[in-house]
């Protein structure tokens, strides 16, 4: 049982919040008719992320056994075969879409959308440099959109940027953190890491961090009461960058978890941001 609630990666289910960001600024995260329909999108993305998981970990047996982490991973240690996996990963998948049915039709075509981008990222688009991290971000602007279908809110031109290019970051942040954990064995866990150079790597973090703060700082423009969390977002990028630089976890939802100080300023700044829209 535990090897099956491995598989399911729920700590990265933390991504699938990214829903709840269309009400949250829109001011109304905390009515009646949206706390009723809270659950099903947000577990209908789970399970569908889920089931990318499963297939992406079938795909990626033997890259992952050279790697020191993922060599621990259920599939790649033996805990659950491959066969079974697949089965596993195809009930999810049919899960995930009756629930999405159950929500509304826009919002199935986007979350099925999501699963065709997933399931192409992990069989091709993972090994081709540059569209590898462009499929990560659109997988998180497809949570956004999807978001604001299943509660009814319009996305602000600012907060796409904004997710748009936090997803970049993050994505690249973590190739670079990858790229100097596994040094030569990089093209045996991720044959891509090996086609990007470390200073294309940095340089791009470094501008999308940057870029990150301004769209975030236009957009707490058109929002006064959420102005001091912009000291808090620039504390997020600067300790997430230099955990990358100094060798630890790039993965953004660890790196949460890891890092009690990025997870003090994470919440302060939900509390700021609530405090700021619904006080």
């Amino acid at each position: 049982m535990n090897a099956y609630i491995q598989i399911l990666r729920p700590r990265q289910w933390l991504k699938n919040l990214m829903l709840l960001f269309p009400p949250l600024f829109g001011g109304i995260l905390f009515t009646p008719d949206v706390i009723h329909n809270l659950a099903l999108p947000l577990l209908a993305f789970c399970l569908a992320s889920s089931a990318n998981y499963v297939i992406n970990d079938v795909l990626d047996e033997k890259q992952d056994a050279c790697h020191p982490v993922k060599s621990k991973r259920p599939i790649p240690s033996g805990a659950i075969t491959p066969q079974t996996a697949v089965i596993f990963g195809c009930i999810l998948f049919i899960l995930a879409i009756v629930m999405g049915l159950f929500v509304s039709l826009p919002f199935l075509l986007t979350l099925l959308a999501y699963l065709i981008l997933s399931s192409a990222y992990s069989f091709k688009l993972k090994d081709i440099p540059v569209v590898d991290i462009f499929c990560v971000s659109a997988g998180f602007l497809l949570r956004l959109h999807a978001g604001g279908l299943a509660y009814g809110v319009p996305i602000s031109n600012w907060l796409f940027l904004t997710v748009f290019l936090l997803s970049l970051f993050l994505s690249l942040g973590k190739r670079i953190a990858e790229k100097q954990l596994l040094g030569e064995k990089c093209a045996c866990h991720r044959p891509v890491l090996e086609a990007y150079p470390m200073e294309f790597l940095h340089g791009t973090m470094y501008m999308t961090g940057a870029t990150v703060l301004v769209t975030y700082a236009m957009y707490v423009v058109t929002h006064p009461g959420l102005l001091y969390t912009i000291p808090l977002c620039c504390f997020g990028l600067f300790r997430y960058m230099y955990r990358v630089i100094k060798n630890a976890s790039g993965d953004p939802t660890e790196a949460l978890f890891q890092d009690k100080v990025l997870l003090v300023i994470g919440l302060t700044w939900f509390i700021l941001v609530a405090w700021g829209i619904y006080r």
